[in-house]
């Protein structure tokens, strides 16, 4: 377990080192001058000149690469252009309400997702499946932002159940903070949810089919110990594949969702940054996301090792 943990570890480290140099070369080559974006409009030659020789603009590209990472390994990411401020103090006030509508999503997607694919399996060919596959497709097809604002009008306009917009930290007020992410995490979460019941259908299926199935039926086993204990964990490897992939959906899915509902959170940082040409901002952004999805495929990684142990005992060698 040691040897493939270890491995896996080396792996994600090295995909962050190259992501962090494409990040860095790619903000590069974003068109426009930084320099001119900090200025202003108001901007003098010798004003120009000061900014580049603050920011180190004028030095060699992999100078400012390796100032860059240093300076990142001690959580220093830069000051914003567009407000001064530290770039990893705006992160971390901004990811605590995208982590939450994120693990909020996810858990809404988990257990409507395996739960609808269970049943939609084991009562193949009844109404049951059916409308799970109804929903399942409606799901896929509607698009983020309509289902946000039919969700507003109904839920938070039409019956003032829930907030149409804003956001208070759970530790202030726990009630008033679910009333304003529960419609967020739906809307970021029914597309997931469709993604998960389809897997989660299509490996029980043929778990199901399964030698192994038929041998623990064989033996006795009531249809609960042999749907829970045997089809649905063997079809789990394939469920936390399609979980890790959709995962970066979550994160991408979050910046149309943020904006719906004017959260503030690491979306709406991230147009923000697009908008106002804050590089500095952005490039932290990035960096921060890919490394949340190289660490999102690693928890992976270990899953399957603790699902199946044949995964871990092949990827050691």
């Amino acid at each position: 377990m040691t040897k493939y943990l270890l491995t896996r570890v080396r792996q994600s480290l090295i995909t962050l080192f190259l992501v962090s140099v494409v990040v860095f070369a790619g903000i590069r080559a974003l068109p426009g001058d930084p320099a001119l974006a900090m200025a202003g409009e108001e901007r003098s030659p010798a004003a120009l000149a000061a900014i580049r020789q603050s920011y180190g603009l004028n030095d060699n590209i992999m100078v400012q690469y390796g100032r860059y990472i240093g300076h990142a390994l001690t959580g220093d990411l830069g000051n914003s252009s567009r407000t001064g401020l530290p770039v990893a103090d705006a992160i971390g006030a901004a990811l605590p309400i995208t982590l939450e509508l994120s693990a909020l999503a996810l858990l809404l997607a988990v257990v409507l997702g395996i739960g609808a694919g269970v049943v939609a399996a084991v009562r193949r060919g009844r109404p049951a499946e059916w409308f799970a596959n109804a929903v399942a497709l409606l799901g896929l097809s509607v698009p983020t932002f309509w289902l946000g604002m039919i969700l507003v009008l109904g839920f938070a306009i039409a019956l003032p159940v829930f907030a149409a917009s804003g956001f208070v930290p759970f530790g202030t007020d726990p009630l008033d903070n679910l009333r304003r992410m529960v419609l967020p995490a739906i809307v970021l979460g029914s597309g997931l949810a469709a993604v998960v019941m389809r897997q989660t259908r299509a490996a029980m299926l043929d778990s199901l089919s399964a030698d192994y199935v038929r041998t623990a039926r064989a033996k006795g086993l009531t249809r609960r110990e042999v749907v829970g204990g045997h089809a649905l964990r063997n079809s789990l490897v394939t469920v936390v594949t399609v979980l890790g992939l959709q995962l970066g959906h979550l994160i991408s899915g979050a910046v149309v969702t943020e904006q719906i509902f004017v959260l503030p959170g690491f979306g709406k940082l991230t147009i923000d940054a697009v908008f106002t040409r804050d590089y500095a901002t952005l490039q932290g952004v990035v960096l921060c996301t890919s490394a949340a999805y190289i660490f999102i495929n690693l928890l992976v990684d270990v899953l399957y090792s603790v699902i199946d142990p044949r995964i871990r005992l092949g990827g050691a060698r």
